[in-house]
């Protein structure tokens, strides 16, 4: 499988299964057996990464930078996102945006090129992001329902409110 059809695949599940889990899309796609084959055969150049990610090229210098993904260097000096770099950009904008900060993914990112013997770390990372998104989920949900009383106290009805 190409790396362009590996993330586009995840981000056409994404948007066309809003209300499903992305992450059984990503689960699948990461045991793939077919990444591995594929993701030294076929990179693609930051602008195109960018496009299919819908990151700026300048956000993925900035990851580069912050030591957060490392893509290779063709010939002439550009950079090469792999199947593998483009995989962990996808986690690593899920991550910012469920509100992650750079400093807590540095360190989870450090922790994974570590090796194995981080994983109990690495869990604990995890488990404290999820009760963050699920106080978010929490808090959003407070606001939609609050939203939804003001529109019914203004006379408009949820239904019909969201044609």
């Amino acid at each position: 499988m190409a790396t362009a059809a590996l993330v586009k695949r995840l981000m056409e599940h994404i948007a066309q299964h809003p209300d499903s889990s992305a992450v059984t899309a990503l689960r699948e796609l990461m045991d793939d057996s077919t990444i591995e084959a594929s993701s030294d055969s076929t990179s693609l150049s930051i602008a195109e990464a960018s496009r299919l990610l819908g990151i700026s090229a300048y956000t993925l210098r900035y990851y580069e930078q912050q030591g957060l993904v490392h893509p290779g260097r063709n010939a002439g000096g550009y950079r090469e996102y792999s199947a593998f770099a483009l995989r962990r950009l996808v986690f690593i904008s899920r991550m910012r945006v469920s509100g992650m900060t750079m400093g807590d993914l540095k360190r989870y990112v450090s922790l994974v090129e570590q090796g194995e013997a981080t994983v109990a770390e690495r869990r604990q990372i995890m488990v404290e992001q999820r009760r963050r998104i699920q106080r978010q989920i929490n808090e959003l949900s407070m606001a939609l329902e609050v939203t939804d009383y003001k529109i019914e106290a203004y006379g408009g009805r949820i239904g019909e409110e969201l044609r």
